[in-house]
């Protein structure tokens, strides 16, 4: 399930713009710290790529840029943070967090864990596989996900939301991947590296389930969390 979670339930409670670009001009502001040329620099290049898709202002993203290249000589320094831990009924969980402030954004989280369980690094990530994850759009309805996934270069492929293919791959080559998608007929929407549950939880009983889902939405409005990836199936 991993980072399908977000998608589907960020999406249906609101299409809360502001929220999203915050995201997003962190991201750039930490890909742009080695450098502002997105030939140059893949990564800057993949959250360019999700800003434009989202619509961002085109003056919010040069602003993020210069802000993190050093062009405006500001000081804000954001630090990339990742907890592990549980969800309600021991779903494991790992949440990526982008903060100007660990010691507050540290105390913050371990808050939003009182109904799960916060663990120690290393505790839960062993049970995710590292992979890069691009979701992606047949431009037609012949296109075919296994050829594709083989002619590109991904590992794997399961399928995605409204039709859509997640494409997995090494997290090396996930660039190379997002880029030869194109050529087999599919529109890339979104590329980024993640974790992919190993044995994801299944058997959850509604009443627990909405236990999960409210602990998980609980954890996703804070401001700090970039991302999270879930050990649930379904």
């Amino acid at each position: 399930m991993g980072a399908q979670w977000k998608v589907k339930h960020k999406e249906a409670a609101a299409n809360a713009k502001g929220k999203i670009f915050g995201k997003l001009v962190k991201e750039i502001t930490i890909a742009a710290r080695n450098g502002a040329d997105v030939a140059t620099n893949a990564h800057l290049r993949l959250v360019v790529e999700q800003a434009k898709k989202a619509s961002m202002p085109r003056e919010t993203l040069e602003r993020a840029i210069k802000k993190g290249s050093g062009q405006l000589g500001e000081t804000v320094q954001y630090h990339r943070v990742t907890y592990e831990g549980f969800a309600p009924h021991q779903v494991p969980l790992i949440v990526e967090c982008v903060t100007d402030n660990i010691n507050r954004t540290v105390a913050e989280i371990r808050v939003a864990f009182r109904k799960g369980q916060l663990g120690a690094s290393g505790s839960v990530s062993w049970d995710f596989n590292h992979v890069g994850m691009i979701e992606a759009a047949p431009d037609s309805p012949d296109a075919d996900p296994e050829l594709a996934a083989i002619e590109a270069g991904a590992q794997d492929f399961e399928p995605g939301d409204e039709g859509a293919t997640l494409f997995l791959t090494e997290p090396a080559d996930l660039d190379a991947v997002q880029k030869a998608l194109p050529e087999q007929g599919f529109t890339v929407l979104s590329a980024k590296l993640g974790y992919q549950p190993k044995n994801p939880v299944s058997g959850l009983s509604d009443e627990q389930m909405a236990e999960v889902e409210a602990f998980l939405e609980g954890l996703d409005n804070h401001d700090d969390v970039q991302d999270m990836f879930v050990g649930l199936a379904g």
